[in-house]
């Protein structure tokens, strides 16, 4: 799923009331005459000033490098909490990355348009008509995980009064202010976590993590939601229940993980820089990117992180591996900010 956020327009880099009224009149001509990659050039300079060489980071980032020098900042965080939102926006606004890349598929980026409130609306709204469309779309089994899971999700929501993603609304702001950088979807496809978790399992297992998800009412308070910032807060809670079924771990946390990290290592690629014309050699310089994702994946990433990811795999399931992976593109959708 694309988005496209319409750029704000650029400030003037000499505006007319820097222009002497008896000055010469070719002035403005000569501003108006900038090519792109002049452009291009003082809007980099601009952001290259404002990117500190040593930035001063919040303890919950993990810097990581790939082999031609780009820089990725990952940012875990806990995904009901509001330092984890400023960590992100500190983050940020230090590096000026050239891509920021979330924790969030096409099927979860409307999390990104609903304020606070619609959302803790929408999180405690299960009902009928929500969970017949999710069996129509993904199946019985993987259509009643995924109501059960918002169930958890709407739980957490009433105990804080805090709607979940803060954290990537956050980040999509504070990238829109951020000259060039792109904002990608960086997680799995939802329907191929829940058909792949579902299919892990045997019918007994089925039927005993629903009971667990259906009668979770454990108070939980923000103080718990700060001391699970070593490891995110859902999947913790999910991890308590489905302790005793290793695969079902295996599906929602470690092989995310591995798709996680192929797409930060892709979105690190090196950035082309503009040419005056056809003739100019290509040039390249490393890129800046920030990652925003759950604390529970963080070791995983770092743990894959030089290693050589294939995704095939963990995209495919019995009937969804074509349908998914020709949406792999869109995955790693991304929403530029000029």
């Amino acid at each position: 799923m694309q988005e496209e956020q319409q750029p704000e327009a650029a400030a003037d880099p000499m505006s007319s009331s820097d222009v002497p009224e008896d000055g010469p009149k070719e002035t403005s001509s000569v501003s108006q005459s900038i090519s792109d990659a002049d452009a291009f050039k003082i809007l980099l300079e601009m952001k290259m000033k404002k990117r500190q060489k040593k930035p001063a980071l919040p303890s919950t980032v993990t810097e990581l490098e790939t082999e031609d020098g780009s820089k990725v900042y990952v940012v875990g965080t806990a995904h009901f909490s509001d330092s984890s939102k400023k960590d992100v926006v500190k983050t940020i606004q230090e590096v000026q990355p050239d891509v920021v890349v979330v924790e969030l598929c096409q099927y979860r980026v409307s999390m990104l348009k609903m304020d606070e409130k619609t959302l803790l609306k929408e999180a405690k709204e299960i009902n009928l008509e929500k969970l017949q469309q999710a069996i129509k779309q993904n199946g019985v089994m993987s259509g009643l995980m995924q109501m059960l899971l918002l169930k958890v999700s709407a739980h957490i929501t009433e105990q804080l009064g805090m709607a979940p993603g803060g954290e990537f609304r956050e980040a999509f702001k504070e990238a829109s202010k951020v000259p060039f950088c792109k904002f990608h979807l960086g997680d799995r496809p939802i329907p191929v976590t829940f058909k792949r978790a579902i299919a892990a399992l045997s019918f007994w297992q089925k039927v005993k993590l629903a009971w667990g998800l259906c009668f979770l009412s454990d108070p939980i308070s923000k103080d718990d939601v700060e001391k699970c910032k070593q490891k995110d807060l859902l999947e913790q809670m999910m991890a308590e229940m489905i302790g005793e079924f290793p695969d079902l771990h295996r599906t929602i946390v470690s092989e995310r993980d591995i798709y996680l990290t192929y797409m930060l290592k892709q979105a690190a690629k090196q950035i082309e820089l503009p040419r005056a014309s056809e003739t100019e050699p290509r040039k390249y310089i490393p890129a800046v990117v920030v990652g925003v994702v759950g604390m529970g994946h963080v070791p995983g990433i770092e743990k894959n992180w030089n290693s050589d990811l294939n995704i095939q795999e963990i995209m495919s399931s019995a009937g969804v591996h074509h349908c998914f992976m020709s949406l792999l593109p869109q995955c790693a959708s991304s929403i530029s900010f000029k």
